[in-house]
């Protein structure tokens, strides 16, 4: 008979192994979960490798990348100078930044002048003039000025020369002087600014708001400022017009007053003003 001892051992022995046993499941109990996610871990990286090659994760997306900013518009003060006019503020997203759009100038003095403004170089100073005609800030406005390097000078409704909105744009597409050639050690002979060319003026310079220049014949300065937003495609005839008209010295002196009226009736955007813009004929 076995002695009270030997039983004890027998039954320690026996919990023992029950222990093992539980032991040994929860083990294959714990590989087969870990196998599971495993699996499962694999499964996602492989969808999200897919996404990421799809581009699911790109922060610059092009929803994005609509969304950013793309101009900035400094405020001016109405108090400080009461020239300006207030008519809000374009737009900072959205703008468009590839081809061009066209801009329709409709004077008293002849055919249409058409201008295809350059929205990838220019499309701050595009967008601004776009606005504003948008507001009909230009319509019934006068060409104040002919200067004399040979542009008209219109867009301020004060006729002052120190007219416009209530904001300013910086300067884009300026165009820099040649670099010297290196064999005569002077500027290459380039126009800056070809005959048809459509620029901005601020006052200072760099603060440009409504007013524009349209040059009709080649200008070449040696510090150029003005930063180029179009070309004429159209009507070209008429700035030739406009340009012949006799000039009087202004309030400071200068010979830049034309001694005839020069009217914009209007100043619109888009290729349906150009196509719907009457005709020399019509207008005679």
């Amino acid at each position: 008979m076995a002695s009270s001892r030997d039983r004890q051992r027998k039954l320690a022995r026996a919990k023992l192994d029950r222990q093992r046993a539980r032991q040994a499941v929860k083990e294959r109990r714990r590989r087969r979960l870990y196998a599971g996610l495993g699996a499962g871990a694999a499964v996602l990286l492989i969808v999200a490798g897919v996404a990421w090659v799809g581009g699911a994760f790109d922060s610059d997306s092009k929803d994005d990348t609509a969304a950013q900013d793309v101009c900035a518009w400094t405020p001016q003060s109405a108090t400080t100078n009461t020239n300006l006019k207030e008519v809000g503020t374009p737009p900072t997203t959205d703008i468009p930044t590839l081809g061009t759009d066209t801009m329709t100038v409709s004077t008293d003095q002849g055919t249409p002048i058409v201008v295809a403004m350059d929205q990838e170089k220019a499309p701050c100073g595009t967008e601004d003039l776009r606005y504003l005609a948008s507001k009909k800030f230009f319509d019934n406005t006068t060409c104040h000025e002919i200067t004399t390097y040979g542009a008209i000078r219109c867009g301020d409704p004060s006729g002052t020369g120190l007219g416009g909105p209530t904001y300013s744009v910086y300067s884009e597409n300026t165009p820099a002087v040649p670099d010297p050639s290196p064999s005569s050690g002077t500027a290459a002979k380039t126009v800056l600014y070809p005959a048809g060319t459509v620029a901005l003026i601020g006052n200072p310079p760099g603060t440009n708001g409504s007013q524009f220049l349209i040059f009709f014949k080649d200008y070449s300065p040696a510090s150029p400022e003005y930063p180029i937003v179009g070309t004429v495609s159209g009507g070209m005839d008429t700035v030739t017009k406009i340009s012949k008209i006799p000039t009087a010295a202004d309030a400071a002196g200068d010979k830049i007053k034309p001694t005839t009226k020069i009217t914009i009736k209007t100043l619109t955007f888009g290729d349906a003003a150009a196509s719907a813009a009457p005709s020399a004929s019509a207008q005679s």
